[in-house]
């Protein structure tokens, strides 16, 4: 009989995981189909926009050390009709939009930069980050959901870019978020189990992780991933917070999984190396430079300082 799931909220940690604090915006889906009050939307002097393009959108530094997404107000922006994103409403009524274009466009000023999620996520406020994560997931989804996976047939852009419809045969499709499970695994001797994946530079280390297959639980998953990538049985599996990971379309799902065998055996396939570590070996090795530590966007970062006690290292993160 398998472990049951259960769930935990550190109210105390002091670092959230990226991407996941209450941005502010309402995404208002009921007003998507409602054509009027879109084209009213756009049309209001309040109404603010940004282009992504290949998943990146342009960033700027404020006179007082901030960073924001370059937003302009709509009537403004380049022109596009098919590829405008509504993606919600701010406390104040204030409505947003993206622009998808097949470039980002120029500044004057020469001020601003072009930045993919995982620099911008980590500099922007909770609005900005949840406008872009919500902005480069569609966009994503848009780019490879082109033709309707029934018959073939080229599909059309509705309900303010979150559903593609083909006309030929009426299907309707809508944007994919894949389930990937991301785990912590603790010994009984509470060590914690990193890997390095085959494309990795020597000494990149971090959590296991894999995609739920069909007909998976999330808790089945967990225990079949951490067994094919390095040969370790799992019992009980707990599960921590998610994370949106929009490269291109994936829910990290992060879990502190207990192993109840300890013998690593690597597939040789997705994992290289793989090797269990004390707190005070874990220190050593980022001490030394011997290991580089996930610091950044990652959920993986929160779960490994979850069980470390303390903040990760910022050199070499990647």
């Amino acid at each position: 009989m398998e472990a049951p799931v259960t769930t935990w909220t550190d109210h105390t940690a002091d670092r959230p995981v990226s991407l996941t604090a209450p941005s502010g915006i309402n995404r208002a889906a009921h007003h998507r189909l409602d054509e009027a009050w879109l084209a009213a939307a756009w049309s209001h002097p309040s109404t603010r926009c940004f282009v992504v393009s290949g998943g990146q959108v342009l960033i700027d530094e404020t006179a007082d050390g901030r960073t924001e997404l370059v937003m302009t107000p709509s009537f403004e922006a380049p022109l596009t009709e098919a590829h405008r994103y509504f993606l919600g409403t701010d406390e104040d009524g204030v409505s947003y939009f993206a622009l998808q274009k097949d470039a980002l466009p120029g500044r004057m000023d020469e001020s601003a930069r072009p930045a993919g999620l995982r620099e911008a996520g980590l500099l922007l406020s909770p609005r900005d980050a949840g406008l872009m994560v919500h902005a480069v997931a569609l966009e994503n989804w848009q780019r490879l959901h082109r033709f309707c996976s029934r018959c073939g047939e080229r599909t059309v852009i509705a309900a303010a870019g979150h559903i593609r419809r083909c006309p030929a045969c009426g299907a309707e499709h809508y944007p994919r978020t894949d389930p990937a499970v991301i785990m912590s695994v603790i010994d009984d001797q509470d060590r914690i189990l990193l890997g390095r994946q085959v494309h990795w530079p020597e000494g990149r280390f971090s959590t296991l992780a894999g995609f739920v297959e069909p007909g998976e639980s999330i808790e089945q998953s967990v225990r079949r991933e951490v067994h094919e990538e390095v040969g370790i049985t799992v019992g009980e599996v707990e599960y921590v917070a998610s994370q949106p990971w929009p490269f291109p379309s994936s829910l990290m799902l992060g879990f502190v999984a207990r192993a109840t065998s300890t013998e690593i055996e690597v597939d040789g396939d997705e994992i290289h190396e793989a090797r269990w570590f004390s707190r005070d070996q874990l220190g050593a090795a980022f001490e030394s430079g011997e290991m580089l530590p996930p610091y950044g966007i990652s959920i993986a970062a929160r779960l490994i300082e979850r069980w470390y006690g303390k903040p990760l290292p910022t050199r070499g993160a990647f």
